[in-house]
């Protein structure tokens, strides 16, 4: 089994929105969450989906998925505080839900683009390896910085890439690891790659393409504006 965990517990505060969280955020009349959810909704290596939401956002975010007809949302959750517990309260609904061997893919609620292709070679990539970290190039060049705002070493572009989402493991690899962490009292972790790599899992990428984008700021709600009109012209003009 397949379980698509999406959380949308974020306030949205670099969007400098004043009352929507970004998720929630509308895109020619669509909220960009339901962009992200149709995407899992609409593969055939999906077999559910957990929301986890802003608890205050939950009837709202029921009223989406039922507006665009999202069946496979089997269960919709409150987050936490941070995005850390807030993945581990959608695995405890999963592990209430689903066998301890399902693949959980681990994706923001606003990245809103990812691609079916990728979503199978994630699935393919924990069949086999037992991990998925999906990335894409990078195509700046990366440093690490040093004292007084000075260069300490550049590295090697070749070697670098972004790690995006979906990130993706077995549940019951996953929230053992969560659950670690909490005996360990560790509540920074920034990402599901972050923690697996600190409790000494093997991460296996998958290449994702650059415009995967999380959309966090207002350049990105219209970088993502700007390709929903793309694709759309497309489909009009191919």
């Amino acid at each position: 089994m397949n379980v698509a965990l999406i959380f949308a517990g974020g306030t949205g505060r670099r969007m400098n929105t004043k009352s929507t969280p970004k998720q929630f955020l509308k895109v020619y009349g669509k909220p960009i969450l339901a962009y992200t959810l149709e995407k899992f909704q609409h593969s055939h290596d999906i077999d559910a989906i957990i929301l986890v939401s802003l608890s205050d956002w939950i009837d709202y975010a029921w009223k989406i998925v039922d507006q665009y007809r999202l069946d496979k949302v089997s269960s919709i959750v409150a987050g936490g505080a941070t995005g850390q517990e807030s993945i581990y309260n959608g695995l405890r609904e999963a592990e209430r839900l689903y066998p301890s061997e399902a693949i959980m893919l681990i994706h923001d609620g606003v990245r809103p683009i990812v691609e079916e292709e990728t979503i199978a070679e994630a699935i393919a990539s924990v069949r086999e390896y037992g991990s998925a970290i999906t990335v894409s190039p990078a195509i700046e060049t990366v440093i690490i910085s040093g004292k007084d705002d000075t260069v300490n070493r550049i590295m090697d572009r070749s070697d670098c890439f972004y790690a995006k989402a979906p990130q993706c493991f077995y549940l019951k690899d996953l929230i053992a690891a969560h659950r670690r962490a909490i005996a360990d009292g560790i509540e920074t972790f920034i990402d599901s790659a972050s923690l697996m790599d600190h409790y000494g899992h093997s991460l296996h990428t998958v290449h994702g393409p650059a415009n995967n984008i999380k959309i966090t700021t207002p350049t990105d709600y219209y970088l993502f504006k700007a390709l929903v009109d793309a694709k759309e012209n497309a489909d009009i003009f191919s």
